[in-house]
């Protein structure tokens, strides 16, 4: 879901697109951090008891923590049962090869994703249920090994970063809203400082303390992350959303302020349909 130079989620790689510059001056205003924020603080002077929402992967931070997550589950090759019957169920649903245990089933719907043969949004539930059979104590151990080899701090957006430590600083509440699974978005949102309350990602279903193979639907991706967030702060106005795909769409046009971080092709492209958008100027 991400730059396909930095991570292969996100791609449509091989597509041929008007070059960002062009799209940009097109569609999208240029603004810098502080206008940014300036423009935020004039929302909350019109109108409190609002938020503030930040997309993760690619938005907060270069890459995708749930790309890392996925493919350290698949080296570590430990699908249960449970996992590698729903692997092989959608293989079956999807006319795919079935053969194999849960890891190469695994990769093999990952390929096809790679290939457009897949949705993006399966690839993402898949993330988050990848672990069914576990307990959420193995899950949530796992998560802060892949964490701490992720080097997070090193891929931060520093104009992203920059404006949650400022809301927060100025008592705002800032979300996390991610369609990677909950257990490594946790992780991550503790190197911004944001709390487990305001996580808002794709998280799968239970039977006590035990995985099962499927998620929490919708999970929060495209419309699903303004279904999710409104869940949590209700009618409460969304001063301003940070995103930088085309999946993130639907949660920038809900904010007064809809920022575009390091657009992607895919979100540039469609730009034209949220034409109140801007992109945060790229700081170092």
């Amino acid at each position: 879901m991400h730059d396909p130079a930095v991570s292969a989620r996100g791609a449509n790689a091989a597509r041929t697109y008007p070059t960002p510059t062009a799209l940009c001056s097109s569609y999208m205003q240029t603004q810098s951090r502080d206008e940014i924020v300036r423009r935020i603080d004039v929302a909350r002077r019109e109108e409190g008891n609002g938020v503030l929402a930040f997309d993760g992967d690619g938005t907060l931070w270069s890459g995708d923590v749930g790309e890392d997550f996925f493919h350290a589950m698949v080296a570590r090759d430990r699908f249960e049962p449970s996992a590698t019957l729903e692997l092989k169920r959608i293989a079956a649903e999807h006319r795919l090869d079935t053969a194999g245990d849960g890891a190469a089933l695994a990769r093999r719907l990952y390929e096809e994703y790679l290939e457009q043969r897949f949705p993006e949004i399966g690839i993402c539930e898949l993330m988050a249920w990848g672990c069914a059979g576990w307990g959420l104590s193995e899950l949530g151990a796992f998560a802060v090994e892949v964490a701490n080899k992720s080097a997070l701090p090193a891929r931060f957006h520093t104009e992203a970063v920059s404006v949650l430590a400022w809301a927060q600083k100025a008592g705002i509440e800032v979300f996390l809203v991610s369609a990677s699974p909950r257990a490594i978005v946790l992780e991550a949102a503790k190197a911004v400082g944001v709390d487990a309350a305001h996580v808002v990602a794709a998280t799968p279903l239970l039977d006590g303390t035990t995985l099962l193979p499927t998620v929490d639907r919708p999970i929060p991706y495209g419309p699903g992350k303004v279904t999710r967030l409104r869940e949590r702060i209700g009618d409460r106005p969304l001063y301003a959303a940070f995103g930088d795909n085309v999946f993130d769409l639907p949660m920038l046009n809900e904010a007064k302020v809809g920022v575009a971080v390091r657009p992607k092709p895919r979100l540039l492209e469609r730009a034209h349909e949220a034409p109140g958008i801007v992109e945060i100027l790229r700081l170092p």
